[in-house]
């Protein structure tokens, strides 16, 4: 009997996040009551109370049941410790890319993150949770990165720093120019050649080497020291 309260209260609250979800999509985080979810869930408000606080845990809560893209990059690197760290990055970014297109609940998911939340005060628990996402997903790809220096799988010259802010960059802002015009490309059929490109400068883009930018002249084929 015990058991099948704890499956039923499960189900209520899986049945809350998918109106929940479609609510958010529907009306933006800002326009959404919790009275609109209840309503759209068939339950009363206080259903809502029951598994929720407020309308941020809601929200967080439906987040939740998928990984954002920094979050799942930085997942991914805690998990592989051997072989090329770089080519285990670039499946990563290639899989999630393909997904955002191929999984329809993924892909409204990150619309309502990206296209239908406002970031506006930073002690909203929605924000924090955004912005420590990013913030954690950076440091993984460094650390990634920096072993794939330590394996030899990338230059020892390479600007560690600058490579993970592009990294991160490069798959978000693919991501964030697909929502925006969905028809202009194929995210799913373009994914491996947009992060093989982002891939190849970090490998190969003279202006993340270190000594480049300690001597910005030897871009340009001139010697150290030489003066025009």
């Amino acid at each position: 009997m015990v058991r099948r309260t704890k499956e039923e209260a499960l189900e209520t609250r899986n049945h809350l996040l998918d109106a929940a979800e479609e609510v958010f999509y529907r009306d933006g985080f800002a326009r959404t009551s919790l009275d609109a979810v209840a309503e759209a869930a068939g339950v009363t408000r206080g259903a809502i109370y029951w598994h929720f606080k407020n309308k941020s845990d809601l929200f967080n809560a439906m987040c939740d049941r998928v990984h954002l893209p920094m979050e799942q990059l930085a997942e991914s690197v805690n998990q592989e410790t051997t072989g090329d760290p770089l080519d285990h990055m670039r499946k990563v970014a290639v899989f999630f890319l393909k997904e955002c297109e191929q999984n329809p609940h993924f892909r409204k998911i990150i619309e309502i993150l990206w296209k239908k939340t406002e970031f506006v005060d930073p002690s909203d628990p929605i924000y924090i949770r955004q912005h420590e996402a990013a913030m954690s997903g950076r440091e993984h790809i460094r650390k990634s990165l920096t072993r794939a220096v330590e394996t030899k799988h990338l230059s020892a010259d390479t600007d560690i720093r600058l490579a993970a802010v592009l990294l991160q960059a490069s798959i978000e802002g693919v991501l964030q120019n697909w929502l925006l015009a969905p028809d202009y490309f194929s995210l799913a059929e373009e994914a491996e050649r947009l992060v093989d490109a982002c891939f190849d400068t970090i490998r190969n883009a003279s202006s993340l080497k270190m000594a480049e930018r300690q001597h910005p002249g030897r871009a340009n084929g001139e010697k150290v020291g030489e003066k025009g």
